[in-house]
């Protein structure tokens, strides 16, 4: 009796514990619920914490009408819950979660409470009740799979384009897999039915680890016998393709102070001399552009610079820049070759100066390197290298991405960025007015636009066009007609005659908010695509998000307290804006898969809002925002973009949020999923199915990976390719995954952990009658994903090919 007495005294101390956390969560809700209601938000949470309150105060009294209470506030909080959210599982978890594991020990409580037998018991029901509702919410949470809203047509119908664009086969030639960029390979022995037993064949180390700022981003070609490919400081490699051993490397030394954002190089290109004899040195050349601004050509066979290119193998494209400061002008995508003419855009660091280096395009001869054209949009009478004493226009919008090349046609499609100062446009000239954001057609022959297609006007919000087009020839009122793909960081895919620019399903203008610290500048419309986005609806305040309803509320009135009127919010000054999607995505520099003859794409997507405030200059001298190049900068230049830029030359810096995130656990305000991979029909544009992308595996609260193989839909950062064999590879979440996925219906066949983080396009290849996968495993530092120098080849096991 005696120590059922002491059980009981230690049970009524635990209680009145419990009740002074009750009570003290409940102050927190109750007084972030005046704020939040206040602001025109949900009275749930000063409700709930008055309520809270008055059942913590009466467990302190050993009442228990007080768990009595707490369990009526769980009730009712699932009640509420499904009535603001219905059943969507990720969207319960913060409201739902948290007050059911906190019920367990409240329901416990009763037996100290009472005397009587039958309340413990009734005690110890609840609770298993309660564990039973926390395991059943979880599990309705994590159970998302591919919604198959209509069948994936099957290889059987006709092809969606020319086989001549499909260069691809036992080789992997371009970036994208051919001049097309459709990310297509015809293989099949590779498929459906064995891909569960794919292993690891081999793997080749780089060596080149930087220790801030990394991402390789690496997408290797495949000619003959041999794989290529560059490093993340632009080493280059030929590997046996069979093998992966080194057969020779190359390194250009580039000085890690030429490292802008991130330490990337995501391909390398190609070119094969014509009627050339073989044994010629540099008949077949790599060539790659570097961080430091300089084309590099070597010999495809041996890894020497090609004697006749430039100056010793290289040239540099910052002839005419002034003089850049080290990592303001890099070239971190693959050149492309049209007609015997390497063109090259770069990067320009963003947000550091308005009046920051030109976004000029130039194209250099294949063979000598010599300077063919240069387009500065601000100065078409400059075609060469401006006269003495002069320097392209700077600050204009630069294409940092991978452009497209049409042999045929003699046209490289070049997806073009912003202005320098992305987020303030006062001062932009007429010409970047006309051209930022677009995708110009070039001719290669003349170095002049022959038509250009813009997607957002007086970009504002870094939408600048990051994605490679696509290239496709689809059947339009009984005629092939040559077309592109052009996915968006917007969502938007356009599809458009690549012969003229003219849209070939309609594009609508749809009204935009205006105001922001520019209201003369903003347009009061902006063009979207009917024929698909990957947009989701605008934001509302359910869609706030978090580990429990503490930083749920947080979100809330953040959301609340911001400037958001949906869809192009313009940044603002005295307060946040949200812009969703955030400047990361929908579609980023991964781009699309085609399989041209399903008539299919693969858009693997971002799905999460920043938040923005423009800092007036004053303000940011203050807070030490200066440019890389100012003699008063302090920093590392490691920061995310867009955090703290000083845009010098505007009258505002920024300051960006990339993914909204909570400070205190660094998960992210939106609910999830935050990115997805979706199939779309060519011939329609309707959604085939849409699936959250990326496990949790790698993803929780303060940073701490929770292992949990849940499919919450992770951010992401690179694309997929797609077989013949009814197969989608893909990496890029945060998840460290490569997988396989059907394309018929959107599950997950096969996947590896990898090393280091995914960030990277796949290729696949086919040697001496085996079929390969290749994925570059190194990590992003913006992603937070680990870094590493793994390029891993996989194939079916020996004598199962």
């Amino acid at each position: 009796m005696a120590r059922i007495e002491k059980d009981r005294g230690l049970g009524l101390s635990l209680t009145r514990i419990l009740g002074v956390v009750i009570g003290v969560i409940g102050l927190i809700l109750a007084i972030g619920g005046v704020q939040l209601t206040i602001l025109g938000g949900s009275p749930y949470y000063l409700v709930t914490g008055v309520l809270m309150m008055i059942s913590g105060l009466l467990l302190v009294l050993l009442r228990l009408s007080g768990a009595l209470l707490y369990a009526a506030i769980v009730v009712g909080t699932i009640v509420w819950a499904i009535w603001e959210v219905g059943l969507d599982g990720w969207a319960l978890v913060p409201r739902v979660v948290a007050p059911l594991v906190l019920l367990v020990p409240v329901i416990l409580s009763m037996g100290a409470l009472s005397t009587r037998g039958g309340a413990k018991r009734v005690g110890i029901g609840f609770a298993a009740l309660a564990v039973v509702c926390l395991v059943g919410g979880l599990v309705l949470g994590v159970t998302n799979r591919a919604t198959v809203l209509q069948p994936v047509p099957g290889a059987g119908q006709d092809r969606i384009g020319d086989p001549a664009l499909q260069q691809v086969g036992a080789d992997w030639p371009a970036w994208g897999g051919s001049d097309a960029a459709q990310r297509y390979s015809p293989l099949t022995q590779i498929n459906k039915e064995n891909v569960s037993t794919l292993t690891r064949a081999w793997t080749f180390r780089t060596g080149d680890l930087p220790d801030e700022r990394w991402g390789a981003e690496t997408t290797p070609l495949k000619i003959g016998d041999t794989l290529y490919l560059c490093s993340a400081r632009n080493r280059l490699f030929a590997l046996d393709a069979a093998t992966g051993q080194q057969k020779w490397a190359y390194d250009p030394k580039v000085d890690d102070k030429d490292i802008p954002y991130t330490a990337a190089c995501r391909g390398v290109a190609h070119y094969q001399m014509p009627n050339a004899d073989a044994a010629r040195p540099c008949a077949a050349r790599i060539i790659e552009g570097t961080l430091d601004g300089r084309l590099i050509a070597v010999d495809a066979r041996t890894g020497r610079p090609c004697a006749d290119f430039g100056q010793n193998g290289e040239v540099s494209i910052k002839h005419g820049m002034g003089e850049p400061y080290p990592g303001m002008v890099s070239i971190t995508s693959a050149p492309v070759i049209v007609r015997g003419v390497v063109v090259t855009g770069h990067q320009v660091l963003d947000g550091q100066r308005r009046w920051n280096a030109s976004g000029v395009i130039q194209g250099f001869d294949a063979i000598t390197g010599e300077l063919r054209f240069a387009w500065d949009m601000a100065r078409p009478d400059i075609t060469t290298v401006p006269p003495e004493g002069e320097t392209y226009t700077p600050g204009t919008p630069n294409m940092w991405t991978t452009a497209t090349a049409d042999e045929n046609l003699g046209l490289v499609y070049l997806p073009m960025g912003n202005s320098a100062a992305d987020y303030y446009s006062s001062t932009r000239r007429p010409e970047e007015n006309e051209y930022s954001t677009s995708l110009v057609a070039l001719d290669v022959g003349t170095g002049k636009p022959r038509w250009h297609f813009q997607t957002v006007y007086k970009d504002v919000w870094d939408y600048d066009l990051g994605s490679q087009a696509t290239l496709v020839d689809m059947p339009i009122g009984g005629q092939m007609v040559p077309a592109l793909i052009l996915p968006s960081k917007q969502g938007d895919i356009y599809i458009l005659d690549r012969r003229t620019g003219q849209p070939l399903h309609d594009v609508e203008q749809i009204r935009v908010p205006t105001g922001g610290v520019e209201p003369a500048q903003r347009m009061p419309t902006q063009p979207i695509s009917k024929f698909h986005t990957l947009r989701k609806p605008d934001l509302t305040e359910r869609d706030m998000w978090g580990m429990s309803p503490l930083d749920q509320l947080y979100c809330r009135i953040q959301f609340r307290q911001s400037s958001y009127d949906g869809f192009f919010t313009p940044p603002t000054a005295d307060r946040q804006s949200i812009q969703y999607p955030g400047y990361n995505g929908g579609s980023d520099w991964g781009g699309v898969a085609v399989d041209p003859v399903r008539g299919v794409i693969v858009a693997n997507y971002n799905d999460m809002p920043n938040v923005i405030r423009l800092v007036p200059r004053e303000r940011a001298d203050q807070l030490g925002w200066f440019p890389r190049d100012d003699p008063r900068y302090e920093g590392d230049g490691s920061k995310a973009e867009g955090a703290g830029d000083p845009q010098l030359g505007v009258p505002y810096a920024v300051n960006v949020n990339a993914g909204w995130r909570v400070k205190f656990t660094g998960l992210l305000c939106k609910k999830p999923p935050y990115g997805g991979i979706r199939t779309i029909d060519l011939r329609t544009g309707r959604t085939l199915w849409d699936r959250p992308f990326g496990t949790a595996r790698k993803n929780g609260p303060f940073g701490i990976p929770s292992m949990l193989p849940l499919e919450i839909g992770t951010p992401n950062n690179g694309g997929s390719v797609v077989t013949a064999g009814g197969l989608v590879f893909i990496a890029a979440a945060t998840d460290d995954l490569i997988r396989a996925i059907d394309i018929e219906t959107g599950k997950t066949v096969w996947s590896d952990v990898l090393p280091a983080g995914g960030q990277a396009n796949p290729m696949i290849y086919e040697h001496n009658g085996r079929q390969y996968l290749v994925i570059m495993a190194g990590g992003h530092h913006f992603m937070e994903t680990p870094r590493g120098d793994y390029l891993i080849a996989y194939a079916l096991p020996e004598g199962r090919a």
